[in-house]
């Protein structure tokens, strides 16, 4: 079986969830369009939030098979 690399995805989903909105946030201040934060937060929960809770969920997944030794 193959080992899941769940720092990549840890990184991913944080991306997905925060980096998108500070990015979006910093081109909202150059720009003087507020509409750029309103759109990346939407879209910034709508992905960000169920990859952390799959991410979160093969992470307990992992630690049970490494605790149970199987």
């Amino acid at each position: 079986m193959m080992k899941k690399n769940l720092k990549f995805a840890w990184i991913a989903s944080w991306f997905a969830l925060v980096g998108q909105l500070l990015y979006f946030t910093g081109v909202s201040f150059f720009t003087g369009e507020w509409r750029y934060v309103m759109w990346s937060f939407m879209a910034s929960m709508i992905v960000g939030v169920p990859s952390m809770i799959n991410t979160w969920q093969l992470h307990k997944k992992e630690n049970n098979k490494s605790r149970t030794g199987s």
